[in-house]
């Protein structure tokens, strides 16, 4: 016999639990929230920034599905306007960058949807500010924003949630941070170790050991802690200068330095743990022990393909589930990002393979100079054709081979039944 469950009976199966953002203890003593780390952790700043800059600047573009294989670009169209303006005082880029910061800190991040005075309008809200309320357990019913000055709840469909994968909640997501608890508080110690040795002079690091039974009276001891104190304090009169040892005494090492504790080697292993869990190629945040410049060109590419396009693809189904129907309910409207223009390579790789596919010169001269600010000249926008280049013969200007020129007069003959003269300009002969 066959068993069906309702939603709803299915909703009741668990109490959700009210989500809090936890701060990640880094000493006995000292905890930081997502926000605080991001502030005093190099390593968590520097790949944060470098996936919210370049997703930042792709650009979000509209498009109408005209057919299956046909679709055109639309920037009238209402969504196309209220990207180019989510609100009056943001711009498009610090829009995006602000999500997928808040995306790659908390694996959440929320957009409220106001009514200004252009209209339907999009504001971000931190997400250390939001609390989901509801008894279900896979979606939520409202989001309380709370501030310093109270609380307000927020119905669930004036609320853009982007979340991430969450083994325990479906309704909200897991920060990455939280796979980095060691990574981070051995860091830290490493920071302030290194801080307390130039604080207290890096310069001895160990004792004095000085023979038993010899004499040594109380003047002459604080005499000479004074004068140690003033040469090996970074705050001593003398510091960096060279210590005098009195009678039978003997400088023991008793301190592992910087070099010993690895501190370099440790510092680099964090940040490549960083960009490990975010899935970032390290030389693309300057790890580059083992990178050449083939490798580097290929892992540009990979990085738009593989680290941020699970991003792309992430908020681009957000906004057409929760954005799209706010402003047309048609389904013939869709967005993506601009990543075409990442992945085109050089403007001398494209300009070779554009003037490969098409035989011959592809830019006309206005066309060139308005590439570089420059005012048009008249007869500018004719294409301008080498006497080489015909149809049938050379495939470009650069293709200027034995053999292709050959084949070429060959064709012209059989076509023209005039056989090619050199003139005295031309680079191959006969």
């Amino acid at each position: 016999m066959a068993f069906i469950a309702s939603g709803g009976a299915i909703a009741r199966l668990d109490q959700p639990v009210a989500q809090h953002y936890p701060s990640i203890r880094l000493t006995n003593e000292l905890s930081q929230t997502y926000a605080q780390l991001y502030r005093v952790q190099p390593e968590v700043r520097t790949v944060v920034d470098f996936l919210a800059r370049n997703i930042a600047q792709l650009g979000l573009q509209w498009f109408r599905r005209v057919s299956d294989t046909d679709r055109e670009r639309t920037t009238d169209h209402p969504a196309a306007k209220l990207f180019a303006a989510p609100n009056p005082w943001t711009t498009p880029y610090r829009f995006m960058d602000s999500l997928v910061h808040d995306l790659a800190l908390y694996d959440n991040a929320f957009w409220v949807k106001v009514t200004t005075e252009q209209g339907l309008s999009l504001i971000r809200v931190p997400p250390s500010w939001i609390t989901p309320l509801g008894d279900s357990w896979w979606s939520t019913e409202q989001y309380r924003i709370t501030g310093s000055r109270g609380f307000i709840d927020v119905p669930a469909d004036r609320m853009v949630h982007f979340r991430g994968y969450n083994p325990d909640d479906s309704r909200w997501g897991c920060s990455p941070l939280e796979s980095l608890r060691a990574a981070l508080a051995e860091q830290h110690s490493a920071t302030e170790y290194r801080g307390q040795l130039w604080r207290s002079g890096v310069r001895a690091a160990g004792y004095i050991k000085r023979p038993q039974g010899a004499d040594w009276n109380d003047v002459a001891r604080d005499r000479f802690i004074a004068s140690w104190g003033s040469q090996f304090s970074s705050q001593g009169a003398r510091a960096g200068g060279t210590p005098i040892l009195e009678d039978g005494m003997e400088w023991v090492q008793a301190a592992f330095t910087p070099k010993d504790t690895q501190y370099l080697e440790a510092r680099k292993l964090s940040r490549e743990e960083v960009a490990g869990v975010y899935h970032i190629p390290p030389p693309m945040i300057g790890i580059l022990d083992h990178a050449t410049f083939s490798n580097i060109a290929q892992q540009h590419r990979m990085l738009y393909q593989d680290t941020l396009g699970p991003y792309l693809q992430q908020i681009v189904q957000e906004i057409h589930l929760q954005v799209l129907p706010d402003v047309d309910g048609g389904a013939d409207v869709y967005c993506e990002f601009n990543l075409s223009e990442k992945l085109r390579g050089s403007f001398e790789e494209q300009a070779a393979q554009l003037q490969t596919s098409v035989g011959g010169p592809w830019v006309t001269r206005n066309e060139a100079r308005a590439r570089n600010n420059l005012p048009r000249v008249e007869g500018g926008d004719e294409l301008i054709v080498p006497l080489n280049v015909i149809e049938g013969g050379q495939a470009s200007p650069t293709d200027s081979s034995p053999t292709t020129q050959l084949a070429g007069q060959a064709e012209r003959k059989a076509v023209t039944g005039t056989l090619y003269t050199r003139t005295d300009t031309d680079p191959v002969g006969d």
